[in-house]
């Protein structure tokens, strides 16, 4: 539906830089994409300043960098995360993550019908994510929220877990129990097609500044370089090896990214030599903007043979695409959805155990006996990409420059078509109108409204500790407790309490400590006529008596439950 709103058109993004910052060190495709999604954002705000939300005043200094950085021209406001009422007034809550249970149990604190909440999926198969995705249908998520599933693949997986957590609930609470989850509206990824444009010029020295030949067919993988998980190497070694003995024609791969450790980098290293001798195989930092656009103008076909569960969508075919490049691609996840075989590439195709073949490694990891990296290794070790497929695949490109050029330009163009973020996000305005409607409809109907009147004020999970472990004292401070000065007690005492470290980082407002003090020394009062008196909230005087009670310097007359 078209945006017709501008609460629609916008929304609250969480504002944690892991989310966003590509400076960091351990480069993740979700930074990239929640880095594009940010760009987007940005491009699209129409002079209005784009929202951040989270509790740290430096995470919101750096997120306000990252968006100064996209454009000097664009300012963003802090919305404190204790600040509900703000989200409330924006309407919708946009986290760049699967937490949607999480951030719908805090919205009780103000209503489930007070703001939507839209959430996305990177991977979907830690523990972690899985909780958010099952916890989905046992916390407050309401139909006017949403998980975007970036590919049929992430639908498919979310429909299955959600499926047996429904069957478990209602093993345990009864056939009738018919839990609810939020909408999963399928939205890709997207890429900015302009940063993938590289005239002839650029191509001619990239391929210069890596030393390629003009006889050289180069293939290039892009991402993190982790056999455990993202895609195995072997593919592209014996791949391009196979291709290079069957054609004759000189093979160049650019492996394009980062290794986490000296080890892994080892064993690239040393599997080039072994698997692919023939192949002249090219290491370069892709966390390097410069030498990341050189791999990228530098090659004639792209190659990611993914084969882990921890992918979902798969960023760097349409990367692949954008730039002009062909993409050989396993038949994996997302790539079912943005790779088509035989017109913007090949797909090749994949194994793996069926259903019932993994409980051992479930169980590891739920135990504890195999740590996330292990349990996704040792699917991935399970899983198998046609190697010699994918060798004819790129020996069919090898061969044939008009074919590699005919694919690049399909690519090139449905790229632009489907996965340029502008067009993405335009997607994202739509359903962020679409979840402001299906609210406004529950508001509007009167007994939805009762119900959801009805609704507990908070999380049972995070009750107010003061009932919570309302047992524990010998008596409650309530509304008639009487408060009285510890006789010779001083304005001074009250000050230095809050000077000593002792009774550091209380609550503010600080001079309510002093103010208050100030009336109960000029006379005994109940916490009720004090809070009345200095215009204070009962719970935050009354705790701010328990305070000035717990250093000695007033005392309690006479209490009340």
């Amino acid at each position: 539906m078209p945006v017709t709103d501008t609460l629609a058109a916008q929304a609250v993004l969480r504002a944690e830089p892991d989310a966003y910052d590509m400076a960091k060190a351990q480069l993740m495709g979700r930074q990239a994409a929640g880095y594009g999604f940010l760009r987007a954002a940005v491009q699209a705000r129409e002079g209005r300043p784009i929202h951040g939300f989270t509790p740290s005043r430096t995470s919101a200094d750096r997120f306000a960098d990252i968006v100064r950085g996209i454009d000097p021209t664009a300012t963003a406001d802090w919305v404190h995360s204790d600040h509900l009422h703000r989200f409330a007034e924006l309407g919708m809550l946009y986290i760049a993550d699967a937490t949607v249970a999480k951030h719908a149990r805090l919205r009780l604190r103000v209503g489930p019908a007070a703001f939507s909440i839209c959430g996305v999926t990177h991977t979907t198969a830690s523990i972690d994510s899985m909780d958010q995705i099952t916890g989905a249908l046992r916390e407050a998520v309401m139909p006017w929220d949403a998980l975007i599933c970036t590919s049929s693949a992430v639908v498919e997986t979310v429909r299955r877990v959600q499926e047996a957590e429904a069957e478990h609930l209602r093993w345990r609470f009864g056939e009738h129990v018919r839990p609810q989850g939020p909408q999963l509206p399928l939205i890709p990824l997207g890429v900015h097609c302009d940063d993938f444009a590289f005239a002839q010029p650029a191509r001619t020295a990239a391929r210069a500044a890596l030393g390629l030949a003009d006889d050289e067919v180069a293939g290039l993988f892009v991402g993190r370089l982790a056999f455990h998980a993202k895609a195995h190497p072997m593919p592209i070694l014996r791949g391009f090896q196979l291709a290079a003995e069957q054609t004759g024609q000189r093979m160049a791969v650019i492996f394009c990214g980062w290794f986490a450790h000296g080890g892994v980098e080892a064993a690239y290293r040393t599997g080039a030599e072994q698997f692919a001798p023939d192949v002249r195989v090219i290491f370069v930092d892709g966390r390097n903007a410069t030498s990341r656009d050189q791999a990228w103008a530098a090659a004639d076909l792209f190659a990611s043979p993914s084969d882990s569960i921890q992918e979902t969508f798969g960023l760097t075919p349409i990367e692949a695409m954008a730039a002009g490049l062909p993409v050989v691609a396993s038949d994996w996840d997302g790539y079912k959805d943005t790779v088509r075989d035989g017109v913007d590439g090949f797909r090749v195709r994949t194994w793996a155990p069926g259903a019932g073949m993994g409980q051992a490694l479930a169980r590891a990891y739920e135990t504890g006996a195999a740590n996330y990296d292990q349990y996704c290794w040792l699917a991935g070790a399970s899983t198998a990409v046609d190697i010699s497929g994918y060798a004819r695949a790129i020996a069919t490109l090898a061969a044939n420059p008009d074919l590699r050029r005919r694919m690049g330009e399909v690519g090139r163009r449905r790229t632009r078509e489907l996965f340029d973020w502008p067009v993405v996000y335009r997607q994202y305005q739509e359903l962020w109108a679409d979840l402001n409607a299906r609210r406004a409809a529950a508001v509007a109907d009167p007994a939805t409204a009762q119900w959801l009147k009805a609704a507990p004020k908070a999380s049972a999970a995070r009750l107010d500790p003061f009932y919570a472990f309302g047992h524990y004292p010998t008596a409650v401070i309530g509304s008639t407790t009487r408060l009285a000065a510890t006789p010779g007690a001083t304005t001074g005492d009250v000050r230095a309490l809050l000077a000593h470290p002792l009774f550091g980082s209380l609550a503010p407002p600080l001079d309510l400590y002093e103010r208050l003090f100030i009336r109960v020394a000029d006379g005994d009062i109940t916490v009720g006529d004090a809070a009345r008196h200095l215009s204070v909230g009962l719970p935050t005087l009354a705790r701010c008596a328990a305070t000035l009670v717990k250093a000695g310097v007033v005392g309690i007359a006479e209490t009340s439950a």
